[in-house]
């Protein structure tokens, strides 16, 4: 099957890694669990803040690969409880956010069942150059013309 990009005009150069980017957002997964809230705070920093209730410290890993952080958590049943109703599951989840280049991850806390990640978007420098424009006989290589006389033969 043939995929038709959203970026093939001739305008939009070098956006091949933003379709990959958008491509793996679009696979992600449709589970809206745990749920989470992004937020911009002080100084145009960024929080993540999963609800990660029933989850301790060391049944979270927070990674990042490229440009994708991923969150997982994995609970463990523990074998030796009888339940008599099981309303509440141990589950295990991935969570995946595409960063855009330059986003650092600068830290994470658990406080009360919710995993704050904080992330920084450094500030980006607008920057301007001049392009020289050549004239035509410029870029052309400069040929000279060498006049050369016939050699005369040595009797």
């Amino acid at each position: 099957m043939t995929r038709v990009s959203m970026f093939n005009s001739p305008f939009l150069l070098g956006f091949d890694q933003l379709e990959r980017a958008l491509d793996r957002v679009s696979k992600g997964s449709a589970d809206g669990y745990p749920p989470y809230n992004i937020e911009q705070v002080d100084g145009g920093a960024i929080r993540i803040t999963l609800a990660v209730a029933g989850f301790a410290r060391e049944e979270l890993a927070i990674t990042v690969q490229d440009t994708q952080l991923i969150v997982r958590g994995r609970q463990s049943d523990d074998e030796d409880r009888v339940y008599l109703h099981r309303g509440i599951a141990a589950r295990q989840f991935q969570r995946s956010f595409v960063l855009a280049d330059g986003i650092e991850v600068v830290g994470a806390e658990i406080d009360n069942g919710l995993l704050h990640i904080d992330l920084v978007r450094p500030k980006v420098e607008s920057r301007e150059r001049s392009i020289e424009i050549r004239s035509g006989a410029a870029r052309a290589p400069r040929l000279k013309t060498v006049d050369v006389e016939p050699e005369e033969k040595a009797s």
